[in-house]
């Protein structure tokens, strides 16, 4: 949307059109919708019909003095707002406008940006407009995926392509099969934090060193709750005879040596 003032001089020589440099342009954010409706419309036929009306019984500094209304020529959607607000911004910065031939090797200089505006639906037209966004929603949700039943050729789909043979080993189903299933942590059920230390410490009576995995088979905790509790009531030797095991620290290792005493 432009509004024409004057003209400036052109560069000759140069691949910068400046003619209409000091010319006056509007800029306009408006909603996808209305973007893709233009990008659509015949170019012959006017886009849409911008109203602007005055209120001569506020004062200029009110919002609401000059109001701006833009009503589209026609649209696609049955849903599709006919009208919508143009809020005015007039405190932005400075901008200009450009333009480029398709072949690249022209670029003109369309004007300066004086107002900046806001596309937005009227309030009579919200409900209208709601419907298109959850039309919008629905079609953007819809899967494209689609199921093919292939009926019975023999196998044909199922044979390995030229070349693919020698790429799979003979014995790969054999490996794949002889493969322990491994019990995740997400099947084990935390104990209560108090149980499960009283029986952490009669497990460092029996024995004063224990590595993670034994301790997991013998409390059956996940692993990473066991760590916390190991690193509360233990040190892990990372070097040593007993490296990559835990053992109790000093202060616990006393209480343990008592209560077996007793």
């Amino acid at each position: 949307m432009e509004e024409e003032k004057s003209y400036g001089g052109s560069s000759s020589g140069s691949n910068l059109e400046t003619s209409k440099a000091e010319r006056s342009v509007w800029l306009m954010k408006c909603p996808v919708a209305v973007a893709k409706s233009w990008q659509n419309h015949p170019p012959s036929q006017p886009l849409s019909k911008v109203v602007f009306s005055i209120d001569p019984l506020l004062p200029e500094h009110d919002p609401a003095h000059l109001q701006f209304t833009m009503e589209m020529s026609g649209t696609e959607s049955l849903n599709m707002p006919k009208t919508y607000s143009l809020n005015m911004f007039k405190d932005f910065v400075p901008m200009c406008i450009f333009s480029e031939t398709n072949e690249g090797d022209k670029v003109a200089l369309e004007g300066k940006v004086e107002h900046k505006f806001d596309m937005k639906p009227r309030h009579e037209n919200i409900e209208d407009y709601g419907k298109l966004c959850r039309e919008r929603t629905k079609k953007s949700q819809i899967k494209n995926r689609q199921v093919q039943v292939i009926t019975d050729d023999g196998g044909a789909h199922m044979r390995p392509m030229p070349g693919m043979i020698g790429l799979v080993s003979s014995n790969f189903k054999d490996k794949k099969k002889t493969q322990p299933v491994k019990q995740t942590d997400t099947k084990r059920t935390r104990r209560d934090r108090g149980e499960l230390e009283d029986i952490m410490f009669k497990l460092f009576e029996k024995q004063p060193n224990w590595a993670l995995k034994q301790l997991v088979q013998e409390t059956d905790q996940p692993a990473q709750f066991l760590k916390e509790i190991l690193n509360e009531l233990c040190i892990y030797n990372k070097r040593g005879a007993n490296q990559g095991t835990y053992e109790l620290k000093p202060e616990y290792k006393k209480s343990v040596e008592d209560t077996g005493a007793e």
